[in-house]
């Protein structure tokens, strides 16, 4: 099985040699496409110098372009350079390198697989209680608009069969920041996709700070209706979502 593991960055330069090891320290096949959006703290060299033995490639595109668009962009590589199998993940340090493994085998039997926190057996460690509750309000919200079926919606830790994401017109989305790990979620689920949820830990960023602001909240607010209103409107024409 041919793995590409996708880690978007801007401003990871403390976080990116050593996830980079970690991941070539489980699985030295791994191969990782790092998308850097001109991180001006030279996160890409940094990801050039943990190479081993040509297993890295760096992406660097001309501008801060975001988070959603940047997976797109290495799901999009994943599919026309053949891999099996595509895991997109954070770049901080926040998703464990010993759960890809978990993932990736997760996939033997479901389309999709989540890294979850709200499943038994996932937590967070190391959030302040007024991070854990924006956390938690945000997957109540999207289970209520999207559906109960799926404990965890906003996580970006996922692996994914690339034979689906030949099936999904990657470039008609409309979320280029966080909003993109929804969206994305939601149309694997309208189109049937099968999706299973692995437990995992998820700690604070190893280092840096977040780049969430309140303009991508608000975005990932105003798109989580909108696919609200898409399943309503399925529902109304006998499309079980």
């Amino acid at each position: 099985m041919r793995v590409l593991i996708v880690l978007p960055t801007y401003n990871e330069a403390d976080n990116i040699g050593w996830l980079i090891g970690s991941l070539l320290d489980i699985n030295a096949e791994f191969n990782i496409l790092v998308v850097d959006d001109s991180s001006p703290d030279h996160t890409a060299e940094r990801a050039r110098q943990a190479d081993r033995e040509g297993q890295v490639n760096v992406l660097e595109r001309p501008g801060k372009m975001g988070l959603g668009s940047a997976q797109r962009r290495g799901m999009a590589e994943g599919v026309n350079k053949g891999y099996d199998r595509v895991v997109v993940m954070d770049a901080d340090g926040s998703h464990a390198a010993q759960s890809v493994s978990r993932l990736i085998s997760a996939t033997k039997e479901a389309d999709v697989a989540i890294g979850s926190r709200y499943v038994a057996g996932g937590k967070i460690e190391n959030w302040a209680w007024h991070r854990r509750l924006l956390s938690r309000g945000a997957n109540t919200m999207a289970r209520l608009v999207l559906g109960r079926n799926i404990h965890d919606w906003t996580s970006s830790f996922r692996c994914y069969r690339t034979s689906i994401l030949k099936e999904i017109p990657l470039d008609n989305f409309r979320s280029d920041g966080y909003a993109f790990a929804e969206e994305m979620l939601f149309e694997c689920v309208f189109r049937g996709f099968k999706t299973v949820e692995v437990p995992i830990v998820f700690v604070e960023r190893r280092a840096g700070r977040s780049k969430i602001d309140r303009k991508e909240f608000f975005a990932a607010v105003w798109r989580l209706f909108a696919m609200g209103a898409k399943r309503l409107k399925s529902r109304f024409k006998g499309i079980s979502v």
